[in-house]
């Protein structure tokens, strides 16, 4: 195999170190970051990033069909595909998916519950069919707390906590759309990522972290937001061993994560994600290996020895604190580049920081010095 095609919202990081490979690799994302065009022999992007021109609102915009209409364009130039966040193993030939050939039964929130609630702790979650049912189910079980989240989506866009004052007076039920929607036990705790390599018949967890949601200083507007990662966790040791059987569960291969939510030493099990996941390059550096060869290997039925992380990774996405023009941010630690002039609406995706060190401090430091240093050279836009 010489030839990869990534499909998802966000390939550059899987791109770039498969390009390490010697593959040649094909992509079709959303973002079209500066430092993915590097990286493929072949790329289409849903983002045109030009001078002065808005990139808009990803939850406005990202469209998974525009993905797939791209990425099937250039699937007959290739020999494997691999699904990262966005995209759908459905939409292509089996025979050249590289990873979980279907995902249906994962991703659908609700489904994942119906797989899971017999066997591990996971949170009350209900399919919302009206908005009659949503408001009888919040007002009959006052002793708990409730997010709403989309049923199917990923990265924690679009999930509002009810607490009890919005149950009462501000929530629009008239938003919940038939099927579309979940309610989900709140469960106040450590949110917790475990990273998992599995072939048909061995199971591995390599690695587990720490999620950063809902960073205002990181300019997210989401209050679940995802925004990074630090790694290693050094917390609940169990956390492993429960991610491990998760994934034996659901019959997963390759590198998929499993998410958590610790509350007072009770961990409970809230989603997973079936593809390679968000902590791919703290992985990569806590641990001194190539993710995609250990995802690749994987899927041909090998696990790759990794030993225990000798150092820590933190990720941090920037998002724009107000309306902003961009000014060259290509200096060390700043990747998902955009092209320089082009205008990020506030609260939107800007770069990406990624730091590792042997000290965590340190490192989360770092990573913040770093984050400073791309808000200094925006320019505010009009």
């Amino acid at each position: 195999m010489e030839k990869i095609l990534l499909a998802g919202a966000n390939t550059r990081a899987v791109a770039c170190s498969l390009k390490k490979l010697g593959y040649q690799i094909y992509s079709a994302d959303y973002f079209g970051a500066m430092d993915l065009q590097n990286c493929t022999h072949q790329l289409k992007s849903v983002l045109d990033q030009k001078p002065y021109k808005s990139c808009g609102k990803f939850t406005e915009h990202f469209n998974p069909l525009l993905i797939r209409e791209m990425a099937l364009e250039m699937v007959d130039d290739v020999e494997g595909v691999i699904c990262c966040a966005g995209a759908s193993p459905d939409w292509f030939p089996s025979h050249k998916i590289i990873g979980n050939p279907t995902v249906e039964g994962v991703e659908d929130k609700f489904r994942l519950y119906q797989k899971l609630k017999n066997s591990f702790n996971v949170p009350d979650t209900y399919l919302l069919t009206d908005s009659d049912e949503a408001r009888e189910i919040v007002t009959s079980t006052p002793e708990k707390q409730f997010i709403l989240k989309p049923r199917y989506g990923s990265g924690g866009y679009g999930v509002r906590r009810l607490d009890s004052i919005i149950q009462k007076t501000d929530l629009n039920y008239q938003e919940i759309e038939s099927d579309h929607w979940i309610l989900q036990e709140f469960i106040a705790g450590e949110n917790i990522s475990a990273s998992v390599l599995s072939t048909r018949n061995d199971v591995q967890t390599i690695l587990t972290s720490s999620q950063i949601i809902g960073d205002a200083e990181l300019g997210q507007r989401e209050p679940f937001g995802y925004c990074g990662n630090i790694t290693p966790y050094t917390g609940h040791e169990k956390i492993s061993e429960i991610a491990q059987k998760v994934t034996h569960h659901l019959s997963l291969i390759g590198s998929n994560g499993v998410d958590f939510i610790i509350k007072d030493g009770e961990i409970y099990l809230l989603e997973v994600n079936p593809r390679l996941q968000g902590t791919f390059e703290c992985a990569e550096r806590a641990l001194n290996i190539n993710l995609a060869e250990a995802h690749l290997e994987a899927c041909k039925g090998h696990l790759m020895e990794v030993t225990p992380p000798d150092k820590f990774a933190v990720k941090m996405i920037i998002h724009a604190q107000q309306r902003s023009q961009v000014g060259d941010l290509d200096f060390a630690g700043v990747h998902d580049l955009p092209y320089p002039g082009v205008i990020i609406e506030k609260g939107e995706p800007l770069a990406t920081v990624i730091t590792s060190g042997k000290i965590m401090e340190d490192t989360i430091y770092s990573a913040k010095k770093i984050v400073k240093k791309v808000y200094k050279t925006l320019k505010p836009a009009i």
